[in-house]
């Protein structure tokens, strides 16, 4: 009887773990090709090597990339240079990145940007690095790391004022066996934290894992991309800061950071058609790229449009697209980056 007993308890184990693997082979998209649509002006940037995984671009032209991540279980064509910050002028005329040099005193050797957000200040060990841009001398001045029990795994953030944010964090854990167990289990713990230095606090959550994340060009509306649910949220933001959900797109590939065309508020985003090919990497058959394009997201039918897709060829893991009077950026998360113009 107990022999029994314990052979169907193993059944049981067994088809729930099937049952887990085919969940998560679901949500990886797993078995998803995609159509090449491409652009005919662009060109691979100069520099760029090893991934941008997340772009920023001020009004005045000037791209910031989040260069060199490196993340348990992904793969790296660079996994023993630090990270760092790249600038790209959009108005040269034949525009290429630099490496901004960061002030002394900063830990670069350990640096891993994972998202990069900018904000207009006229006056002025999951962490959030603050730095402030000093045109004259194209470098970085590090001004404050911020750490908060409430931040344990940040993936992205927008900031809405000097030192205010939002962030996302894309695990409840920070310990990369546990967030792979997360992921598993597909447990909804990830969230969005508001931060300022008089308040923190939980302002949206249950998601898969919260990913990319970007304010509307009113202000009025945060913009989520749950990458494993294949949905971008629509937050409404409230006086207090406080964030309730307005609206779910939901799409068919994994959604990773998201742009704001400042001019026409349409969203930009860097997708994974086939995110399983992220982790299991083969050079012979790479992670494909893709960019959406979203108009009039409030409206009832939103329009989306496939911008740019590529089966690796040129492209590997795109993770965020930006545009800028014309010109488009696609950025990777480990592979190069791509400047077309429009």
């Amino acid at each position: 009887m107990g022999r029994l007993v314990a052979v169907g308890l193993l059944g049981i184990a067994l088809a729930l773990l099937g049952e887990r693997l085919l969940a998560l082979r679901n949500r990886l998209k797993a078995s998803r090709e995609v159509e090449s649509v491409d652009l005919p002006h662009c060109h691979l940037i100069k520099g760029i090597e090893a991934g941008s995984e997340d772009i920023d671009i001020l009004p005045n032209g000037l791209a910031f990339f989040s260069v060199g991540l490196k993340f348990p279980g992904l793969h790296s064509f660079a996994p023993d240079k630090p990270g760092g910050i790249l600038m790209m002028d959009l108005k040269e005329e034949k525009p290429r990145a630099r490496e901004l040099r960061i002030s002394r005193g900063f830990d670069l050797a350990s640096f891993n940007p994972h998202g990069i957000s900018t904000f207009i200040d006229n006056e002025f060990k999951n962490t959030v690095e603050i730095f402030k841009f000093e045109e004259a001398e194209n470098s970085l001045l590090h001004l404050k790391t911020v750490k908060h029990e409430l931040l344990p795994s940040v993936n992205d953030i927008t900031a809405v004022g000097p030192a205010h944010f939002y962030a996302t964090n894309d695990h409840y854990f920070s310990d990369p066996f546990l967030k792979y167990l997360e992921t598993y289990l597909n447990l909804h713990w990830a969230n969005v934290v508001y931060y300022s230095p008089n308040e923190v606090k939980v302002v949206a959550e249950g998601f898969d894992s919260a990913n990319g994340i970007n304010i509307s060009p009113d202000d009025k509306y945060i913009y989520v991309a749950d990458i494993l649910a294949h949905e971008i949220h629509v937050l409404e933001k409230h006086t207090n800061m406080n964030l309730t959900q307005l609206k779910v797109l939901e799409l068919d590939t994994l959604v990773d950071n998201l742009s704001i065309d400042p001019s026409s508020g349409d969203i930009w985003v860097g997708c994974h058609p086939n995110g399983q090919k992220l982790f299991v990497y083969d050079p012979n058959n790479p992670p494909s790229s893709e960019v959406l394009r979203i108009q009039n997201i409030l409206s009832e039918k939103p329009t989306v449009t496939t911008v740019y897709a590529n089966n690796g060829s040129v492209l590997q893991g795109s993770s965020v697209a930006s545009v800028y009077d014309g010109k488009l950026l696609i950025g990777t998360l480990y592979h190069r980056a791509l400047y077309c113009e429009l």
